[in-house]
């Protein structure tokens, strides 16, 4: 089993790594990802919500990790996380359902038992 919160953590540092080393590309993919993500039509935990979906649909572990500590973060209950991972499944298929059970344990990792 994947630990959520490490690679999290490791994930953070080495994102921080290559904005220091790959600065043009990189400070312009946090300018997106943060301007993607404020409050808008939609508020931004909907949207981290989209994005842990699409995490779960193409299979990235290392997305699952970002987008479910910070729909988290924005306040995510979890049957919103759950019913989330099902909309990945509808759209990833037989693949996305494995991923679905990945999200499973990053939710059970980042959000205490309610």
């Amino acid at each position: 089993m994947t630990d959520y919160v490490t690679t999290y953590a490791h994930l953070e540092q080495r994102m921080a790594d290559l904005g220091r080393e790959l600065s043009a590309p990189m400070s312009g993919f946090a300018r997106l990802h943060r301007k993607t993500m404020d409050d808008g039509a939609l508020p931004g935990k909907i949207k981290e919500l989209m994005a842990l979906a699409v995490s779960v649909a193409v299979g990235c572990d290392g997305c699952i990790a970002y987008h479910t500590h910070d729909a988290v973060k924005a306040g995510a209950t979890r049957p919103e996380l759950i019913e989330t991972i099902g909309v990945g499944v509808l759209m990833g298929g037989g693949p996305g359902s494995i991923y679905a059970a990945h999200a499973l344990d990053a939710i059970d990792q980042f959000l205490p038992s309610e």
